[in-house]
C-alpha cells in the first residue's frame, strides 16, 4: 500500500475505535438509569459537598464525596473528564458543570471545574458526577492524519514517506545529505560533548545517543525492560538542547510525560509542561503552564487586572434587584470597562506566555496535548516521543505536524496501545509508527543491550525469545537473590489437577479458583520463610500480576483473608497485567488462569503481555500454570522447557504433598 493508502486504512480505524469507544459510553453512562450507573462505577451520587478552593493558576477547583456505595469500585482517576451536576431542581434537565478529575482518594474526589465561577445549585444538595466520553483526543487525531494525507513538498510530506512510503530509503538517503550539509557544525559540536556523559551510559546507550545525534529524520531507542531507556533518552534530550536551543518531548500518558519532565528538572534543563494541571503530578505542576504564569515577574500586574475585572463584575451583578433606566446605563458602562480590561488582561497573558515558550529549554505534553493552542503555529527542529510502542499511530502524527526530525524511543514488544474496538485492533490499529518504522528502517534503530532489574537467570527467557538473545544483565543484579540459594524462578505446573477455569457470567472475565488459591499458598510460604518483621525491615517489594480482572478480585480476596499476607499489605500489589507496565518488584508472582481441554489460551495469545508480567521481577519470578492448556501454544512451550532444563520447574502434586 501506498503511504496515503495506509493513512486512509489508518483513518478508517480510528473512526472505528471512536465508534466503539462511544458506544462503550453510551452503554454505561448515557443510556443507564442513575441507580445502574452508580452501581457500575460511572456515576457517583449522591454526593456530600465538602469545600471549593483555588488551585494552580487560579483554577477554580471543589471537593465532593460520595455518601453510599462507598466499597463500590468505580472508573473514576486524576485527569478524567467529569460532568458535575445536581439533580435538586427536578426538572428533566439537570443542572450541570464539566471539570477535570485532580486525585480520587477513597471516596473523596477534587475536580478543577471549566469554570470561573462556582454554580449556585452547588449548594443545594443532590449532588452527582458522571465519567465523560473524551470526544477531543478523537477529533486531534482525525485532523492530523487528514493533514499528513494532503501534505506536499514540504517536511512533513517527507517525514510520511520517509516511515510509510514505497521509496523511503532514497528520500531519506537523499534528504539526510542536504539536511546534513547545514547541521554540520552544530553536529560535531555536539558529539564532541557525548564524552561529558560516557561515565553515565553503557556502550550500547552511547550508541543511541550518537546516532540520535547523526540523524537528519528519523532515530528509535529500542528499550527492553530493565535496559536504562529513561536515561538514555534524557541524555539524548539535553546533547539535543545543546544544539538546538529547545525540543519538543511528548509521550501518550501523562504519567511517561511527567516522568520526563521530573528527570530532565533534575538535570537542569529549563521544562515547560503544557496540559492541564488536574492531569499532572504534583511534582510536575511547577512546571506547568498556569504555575509558571502564576511565578512570572509580570503576573502580579495581571493579578491586579482580574481583581478589577472582579469588582466591576459584582458591581454590574448588584443591579439585577433594582433595575431601572439609571440602573441599565449604569450597568452598561461597567461591562464597557470590564471589557477594555479583558482585552488588556488577555494581551498581557498572551506576553507572558510568548515569553515561558520561547525561553523554555523543552516542552512537553502528551500527543494528543501538543495541539495545545498556545503552542498553536510553533514548530521545532525535533520531537521526541517515549513510550512509542504504546502509541496510537494517529496520535503520534500530531506532534510530527510541527517537527522537522522524529526520535522514537519504546519498546514494541511490550504491551501494545490500549484499544476498545477489536475489530480495529485486528485491522492493523494496534500496530504502532514505532513498529513500522524498525520494521522499515532497523539500520535507524540502536537496541539498548544491559538491563540493570533482574536476575540473569529470570532476564534469559525473554532476551532469548524476544530479543536476540543480545540482553545483559549488569554485575549488580545478575545474581542478586532474595535469599542464598533460593531459586529466582519457579514454574509451578497444575497439569492433572483439575483446576478448572470458570467466567465471570456479567464481565465474561476469566478466573480459576484452585490456582489462586494455590499461588496465595505459595506466597504465603515464601513470606514465612523469610519472616514477616525481615520482609517488613528489608521493605520487600511485591506484586501478583494475572491477566484477568475477574481472578484479580479473587486473588485480592483471598489475600485480605490471609493473616500472612494481610500485614504485608503496603508492599504487596495485586492487579493485571497492564497496571505494571514500567514498573518493577523485588517478587512477581504469576497466575496464568487458563486450564481447559480445548488448550484456549484466549488473552494469554498476546505473548508481549507475558513478557512484561516476567520482566517486573528483580530477585524472584514465581509462576503457576497448566502446562497441557499452555503448552498448546509456541511461546508457552519453549518457556515450560526453559523452566524444565534450568530445574525450575514443579509439579502442583509434589507441593501437595508436602502441604
Amino acid at each position: 500500500m501506498t503511504s496515503h493508502e495506509q493513512l486512509q486504512k489508518t483513518f478508517e480505524l480510528i473512526k472505528l475505535e471512536r465508534q466503539a469507544d462511544l458506544d462503550y459510553y453510551r452503554q454505561k453512562v448515557l443510556l443507564r438509569s442513575i441507580h445502574e450507573r452508580t452501581k457500575e462505577g460511572t456515576t457517583w451520587y449522591p454526593l456530600r459537598f465538602n469545600r471549593d478552593y483555588i488551585g494552580t493558576g487560579e483554577r477554580l477547583i471543589i471537593e465532593v464525596e460520595r455518601t453510599n456505595n462507598l466499597e463500590q469500585p468505580h472508573a473514576f482517576q486524576s485527569g478524567k473528564s467529569v460532568s458535575v451536576f445536581s439533580n435538586a431542581s427536578g426538572k428533566p434537565e439537570k443542572e450541570h458543570v464539566n471539570g477535570v478529575v485532580n486525585y480520587v482518594r477513597d471516596n473523596i474526589m477534587s475536580i478543577t471545574l471549566n469554570s470561573d465561577d462556582l454554580p449556585d445549585w452547588l449548594e443545594d444538595g443532590l449532588l452527582g458526577v458522571d465519567v465523560m466520553f473524551d470526544e477531543m483526543s478523537y477529533r486531534e487525531m482525525e485532523f492530523a492524519l487528514k493533514e499528513v494525507m494532503k501534505a506536499e513538498d514540504n517536511r512533513v510530506a517527507v517525514l510520511r514517506e520517509i516511515l510509510l512510503g514505497e521509496e523511503a530509503s532514497l528520500r531519506l538517503k537523499a534528504e539526510s545529505e542536504k539536511h546534513n550539509v547545514e547541521k554540520e557544525k552544530s553536529k560535531d559540536e555536539n558529539i564532541a560533548e557525548v564524552p561529558a556523559v560516557a561515565s553515565l551510559l553503557n556502550v550500547s546507550q552511547q550508541d543511541a545517543l550518537t546516532k540520535v545525534l547523526e540523524t537528519a529524520d528519523v532515530a528509535f531507542i529500542h528499550g527492553p525492560p530493565g535496559t536504562g531507556k529513561t536515561t538514555t533518552i534524557v541524555q539524548a534530550i539535553i546533547a539535543t538542547v545543546k544544539a538546538e536551543k529547545q525540543v519538543l518531548v511528548c509521550a501518550p500518558s501523562n504519567a511517561a510525560v511527567d516522568l520526563l519532565a521530573d528527570k530532565l528538572s533534575e538535570q537542569g534543563m529549563n521544562v515547560l509542561r503544557i496540559g492541564h494541571p488536574a492531569r499532572v503530578t504534583e511534582q510536575s505542576l511547577s512546571k506547568t503552564m498556569d504555575a509558571r504564569i502564576a511565578s512570572h515577574s509580570n503576573y502580579p500586574e495581571l493579578r491586579e487586572i482580574r481583581k478589577r475585572m472582579e469588582q466591576l463584575r459584582g458591581q454590574a451583578h448588584k443591579f439585577k434587584r433594582n433595575f431601572g433606566f439609571h440602573e441599565r446605563e449604569q450597568r452598561k458602562l461597567l461591562k464597557q470597562e470590564v471589557k477594555i480590561l479583558k482585552g488588556d488582561a488577555d494581551m498581557l497573558e498572551f506576553y507572558i506566555i510568548n515569553d515561558l515558550l520561547q525561553n523554555s529549554d523543552v516542552i512537553c505534553s502528551t500527543l494528543v496535548g501538543s495541539s495545545h493552542p498556545t503552542l498553536r503555529g510553533k514548530r521545532f527542529k525535533t520531537v521526541f516521543i517515549d513510550e512509542a510502542g504504546q502509541a496510537l499511530e494517529p496520535a503520534c502524527w500530531i506532534p510530527i505536524l510541527r517537527s522537522e526530525r522524529i526520535i522514537f524511543a519504546g519498546d514494541h514488544l511490550q504491551l501494545p496501545p490500549t484499544i476498545k474496538s477489536n475489530e480495529a485492533a485486528r485491522l492493523g490499529l494496534s500496530k504502532t509508527l514505532f513498529e513500522k518504522g524498525i520494521e522499515k528502517h532497523p539500520n535507524q534503530s540502536s537496541m539498548l543491550q544491559v538491563q540493570y532489574r533482574m536476575h540473569e537467570d529470570i532476564m534469559k527467557f525473554s532476551s532469548k525469545y524476544f530479543y536476540n538473545d543480545e540482553l545483559v544483565a549488569h554485575d549488580s543484579v545478575k545474581k542478586e537473590l532474595l535469599r542464598p540459594n533460593q531459586p529466582p524462578v519457579e514454574y509451578i505446573d497444575t497439569a492433572g489437577a483439575g483446576y478448572i477455569e470458570g467466567q465471570d457470567k456479567e464481565t465474561l472475565s476469566r478466573f480459576n479458583h484452585e490456582e489462586a488459591q494455590m499461588l496465595i499458598r505459595q506466597v504465603e510460604k515464601l513470606v514465612e520463610e523469610i519472616g514477616v518483621e525481615e520482609w517488613l525491615q528489608q521493605r520487600i517489594t511485591m506484586a501478583i500480576i494475572t491477566p484477568y480482572r475477574a481472578q484479580v478480585d479473587y486473588i485480592l480476596k483471598l489475600a485480605e483473608a490471609s493473616p500472612v499476607i494481610e500485614p504485608l499489605h503496603g508492599l504487596i500489589s495485586i492487579n493485571t497485567v497492564d497496571a505494571f507496565q514500567g514498573q518493577e518488584r523485588d517478587v512477581i508472582a504469576i497466575s496464568f488462569v487458563r486450564s481447559n481441554d480445548k488448550g484456549e489460551v484466549g488473552f494469554l495469545n498476546d505473548i508481549r503481555r507475558t513478557n512484561v508480567a516476567m520482566t517486573r521481577a528483580k530477585k524472584k519470578l514465581i509462576m503457576i500454570g497448566d502446562s497441557a492448556t499452555l503448552g498448546a501454544h509456541p511461546f508457552y512451550l519453549e518457556l515450560i522447557d526453559y523452566v524444565q532444563q534450568k530445574e525450575f520447574y514443579k509439579s502442583v502434586f509434589e507441593l501437595m504433598s508436602g502441604d
